[in-house]
Order: C-alpha cells, then sequence, then structure tokens
C-alpha cells in the first residue's frame, strides 16, 4: 500500500521532547506513525482509506504523564490501540525500549503487551461476568506463564491493596455485578497493574463514573504512576481533568496533533483555534455562567476518508487565511518554548519541523 507522505518532517518533535525532564531514551517514541484502514465496496473493490492516524510523532519516557485529547472521531482510539499493538502501522513505527513493533512476531508481541497496562473506559464491560475478581486477576499472569501459584496470590493481593480494595479477601470471590461503578474500575486498575507494566493506557478512565468518584480514580492512577514510576497515555476528550493527571498534553485533530505543550501552559495561553474552541466546550461549574454565550466553532470534524487541503480545522476555523490554510499543510511552530502549534497564524515565530 502506498501512502503519500505529504506531512512535513516532525524529527525535531521528538528532540524537542527529548529535552523534556532531562531524561535520556525514551520508553515510548512514535514515528510518523500513520494507520489508515481500507475501504472496500463489496462487488467493487478498493474504495479509498479512513485515516484514523495521519502523522504522529512524539516521545514518551519513564515516569511521564501525557494527555491526547480531542473530540470523538479524532483518531485518539485508533492511537491506543496501536500502541497496544492490536493494529499495526500502515507507515512509520512505534518503538517501545528500543523495539520496533513493525518487527515483532506473535510471541514478541505477547511478551510486549505485558509490558503495557490497558484501564479501559467501561469497567463492566470490561470485565468478564461469569469470572470472580480473584480469577480476573489472574488471567493475565497465567496467560504470561507464571506458574506459581503462591506467586500469584501475592501479587493480586498487592494489587487490590494498592487500589484500596480491602479488606481484600472480601472482594475476591466477588462476581463484576455485585461491585459499585467505582469499585468495577479500582478493579481494571488492578488487573492493568497485575504484571507490573511500564506503560498505562488509560482509555477515557472516568468518563463512565460518577463525579463524586472521578476525582477519586484520577488520584488513584496519579499514585500508581509515582510509586511505580509508571509511563501513563491518558486519551480523554475532557480538558478539565487533565490537570489532575499529566505533565504534557497532545491536542488531536482528525487524525493529527495540532498542538503539544505543558498542562498548564497549554491551558492557561492555548494558541491553535480548536484548542480555544474545546476550552470554550468545557463545563464550567459556575451557576451564573450558565447563559453565558460561547464561541464555537460550527459544522462537524472532517471525514478521514477525504479530509480536506491545507489545515484540516481551516473548514471550521474562524482565523482563517485564504490561499493558505486552505492550499498547505501547516508544519509546527514555536511561539513561546517548547509549546509547538501546527497553525499558520504563527509563522512568523519561527518553524520547528
Amino acid at each position: 500500500m502506498s501512502v503519500n507522505n505529504d506531512r512535513l518532517d516532525t524529527s525535531m518533535v521528538s528532540d524537542y521532547s527529548k529535552e523534556n525532564g532531562g531524561r535520556n531514551q525514551p520508553l515510548l517514541s512514535l514515528q510518523d506513525l500513520r494507520v489508515w484502514f481500507e475501504l472496500r465496496r463489496f462487488g467493487f473493490g478498493h474504495a479509498g482509506y479512513v485515516r484514523a492516524v495521519d502523522g504522529v510523532s512524539f516521545d514518551l519516557y519513564n515516569g511521564e504523564a501525557v494527555a491526547v485529547v480531542g473530540e470523538s472521531g479524532c483518531g485518539k482510539s485508533s492511537l491506543m490501540k496501536t500502541i497496544l499493538g492490536l493494529n499495526r502501522p500502515t507507515k512509520g513505527d512505534v518503538v517501545f525500549r528500543g523495539r520496533h513493533l513493525t518487527s515483532l512476531q506473535s510471541r514478541e508481541m505477547r511478551d510486549y503487551r505485558s509490558h503495557i497496562g490497558y484501564v479501559q473506559q467501561d469497567p463492566y464491560g470490561a470485565l468478564p461476568p461469569f469470572m470472580s475478581i480473584h480469577r480476573i486477576l489472574e488471567e493475565p499472569m497465567i496467560i504470561n506463564g507464571i506458574k506459581d501459584k503462591e506467586e500469584r496470590n501475592q501479587r493480586i493481593r498487592r494489587a487490590m491493596e494498592e487500589v484500596k480494595m480491602s479488606p481484600v479477601d472480601d472482594f475476591l470471590p466477588k462476581f463484576p455485578h455485585m461491585l459499585s461503578g467505582g469499585q468495577q474500575q479500582r478493579v481494571v486498575i488492578a488487573r492493568a497493574m497485575i504484571m507490573n507494566p511500564n506503560l498505562l493506557v488509560a482509555d477515557e478512565p472516568v468518563s463512565m463514573l460518577d463525579a463524586s468518584v472521578r476525582v477519586e480514580i484520577l488520584r488513584l492512577l496519579r499514585n500508581l504512576q509515582k510509586n511505580h514510576n509508571l509511563a501513563v497515555i491518558y486519551i480523554t476528550h475532557d480538558l478539565s481533568t487533565v490537570r489532575y493527571f499529566s505533565e504534557r498534553i497532545f491536542v488531536m485533530y482528525a487524525g493529527q496533533l495540532i498542538e503539544q505543550a505543558q498542562v498548564d501552559d497549554l491551558l492557561e495561553n492555548p494558541r491553535h483555534p480548536y484548542t480555544l474552541a474545546l476550552l470554550e466546550a468545557t463545563a464550567d461549574p459556575d451557576a451564573k455562567n450558565a447563559e453565558e454565550y460561547r464561541d464555537i466553532p460550527p459544522g462537524e470534524p472532517p471525514s478521514l476518508v477525504n479530509p480536506p487541503t491545507g489545515c484540516r480545522f481551516h473548514p471550521r476555523c474562524p482565523h482563517v487565511i485564504k490561499g493558505v490554510c486552505d492550499v498547505k499543510e501547516p508544519p509546527y511552530f514555536e511561539p513561546t518554548p517548547k509549546h509547538l502549534v501546527a497553525c499558520w497564524l504563527f509563522e512568523n515565530d519561527g518553524v520547528t519541523a
């Protein structure tokens, strides 16, 4: 399959990431990653591609938490599934601890996945209803060849205590339907931690929970990250929760990363018009602002089968520059140190990629 490489080189984005925190080698590196899904019409063969992920590059380091933010359909889940090894890259690569995902065979892929924990969005749907909590937590260890039953039991008890499910003996015989939503999500997190992973991928981990439970779960994940020096990728559409959990934010739109910066910098000084729109759409807890008009760009995200030329946000952008935004795809600019934005409005601030 041939892929048109129309995205400008992003190697300097990786250089920028390597400076973050003074770390040396990244734990995870995405290198011009593209994940395209072929469309086929019955009786007519090939009908194009869905460009779910289209030229994404970034580095992630041990102990670092990053958030990938964007609305539904932007490619967040496809990006996550590729990192987990469920999708194969169409072009580019995922490099984990120096190992290239595209070169791994099936047995090597199992070992790769054992180093990555996965926290699903829907805890009830993620837990087998016919298994006890003990069996649910034991299953990953059996699959990965941990034969010592005593070791398995010790890991289960340790994981349950870490996610604040105690007394442990009261919960292990239970089945998922006997737990609350927050307790189910704690079990999902315990299962993700049971193999002592280096990387945790959390896919909208609090969107199905009550508001009163969300901060507790985010704090739990943050404590696990610090205690185990975990790298974390937090997938979300809600910018109001990233401050609790992340150090850097990557804003994703139509399969591409359009802005990235430190959390406080991006939330206090967003640059890309789409990021501004996301912040405008964030729920305001102050009832006095309920009737306040919010200037949110009209329209819908573009089709990833036939995305618009130039900047993919330009059909909805209130600041579009005719003859530029609709023609040329923007590279990354750096209006302030370590704040990257793919927008022609910042052309005079220097190209970084």
